[in-house]
């Protein structure tokens, strides 16, 4: 079960990752909080049609669940694809990469930690520095003095990007909490839903909304909101009820890696020494993770 968990996890966050450059070349023909908006509420329809029968499973406690979890997608979402119209499908894929750093960090603080779960063993911690360490080197040049990472390079899009990765990170953490108590379609169906509700009492405050339908603005919702948000939200949503919260976390530093493959062959992007990296120490920190023997570590639903 836990392998079919860790395989479908990686699935989804390819998919993801994919998805950058071809919503990045979208938001060409509309703003970025209507084309989530649109997305979400497609994705909605077609997790309601899907899981039309349990719709009756569905308390008032799992409303208040799906509410915190769809606020803290609708975070995520909002400030990413805000951040992709001001800096690149890959950079916006490597700074959402960050996630990796902020779960284990704030699954340490003991009311955040899902019931039963532990806090990160030490192979954890140093995981995350790595990733994070590899993330740097992926998305920042190096200054003119040396090694170091040129941090005055980061622009507006890249400090929406980071908005991003608190959002997520925090999504992540909710669904741990969540997913054990509510079963995986309910619970795709209401934090998507909850989502495009947020999506759309913010989006008035934040942007002057525009869409103008083209067939890659249509292609892109399509593969965004059935294939990267229904599909990919209901295999989170399950699999985070077996695999726990740093886990999923460290699997999702992938994620920056599929976006650039994606970049690669699809706008000839090249990853040069730095970068390649970057890659190398990202690949390592999920390895120390996920390798080293430790205590297991339970998740609510196996406590």
């Amino acid at each position: 079960m836990k392998l079919r968990a860790y395989l479908l996890m990686l699935f989804t966050v390819a998919v993801w990752g994919t998805t950058f450059v071809l919503v990045k070349d979208a938001l060409a023909d509309a703003t970025p909080l209507a084309f989530n908006l649109a997305r979400m509420i497609l994705a909605f329809i077609v997790l309601g049609v899907i899981y039309h029968r349990h719709w009756r499973e569905i308390t008032r406690k799992q409303l208040l669940g799906g509410a915190v979890v769809g606020f803290f997608l609708a975070m995520g979402y909002q400030f990413q694809t805000a951040g992709l119209v001001k800096t690149t499908a890959s950079k916006s894929a490597f700074i959402t990469g960050m996630v990796v750093v902020l779960v284990p960090l704030l699954s340490a603080i003991r009311f955040l930690r899902p019931p039963g779960a532990k806090a990160p063993h030490w192979n954890a911690y140093i995981g995350a520095i790595l990733a994070f360490s590899g993330i740097l080197l992926l998305t920042l040049p190096a200054t003119a003095a040396g090694l170091l990472p040129d941090f005055t390079s980061v622009n507006l899009g890249d400090v929406l990007s980071f908005g991003c990765t608190i959002g997520f990170a925090f999504h992540c953490l909710a669904l741990s909490h969540a997913s054990p108590r509510i079963h995986y379609q309910p619970l795709a169906l209401l934090q998507v839903g909850f989502c495009a509700l947020f999506m759309a009492l913010s989006m008035p405050l934040l942007e002057h909304p525009h869409l103008n339908l083209t067939p890659r603005l249509a292609i892109a919702l399509a593969v965004a909101a059935v294939l990267a948000t229904a599909a990919a939200f209901s295999i989170q949503s399950w699999a985070q009820s077996i695999l726990p919260a740093t886990h999923t976390a460290l699997l999702m530093t992938m994620e920056p890696v599929f976006a650039w493959i994606t970049s690669y062959l699809v706008m000839g992007e090249r990853l040069g020494l730095r970068p390649a990296s970057g890659a190398l120490l990202i690949l390592t920190g999920i390895a120390l993770t996920e390798l080293i023997p430790q205590p297991h570590v339970p998740t609510a639903h196996e406590a």
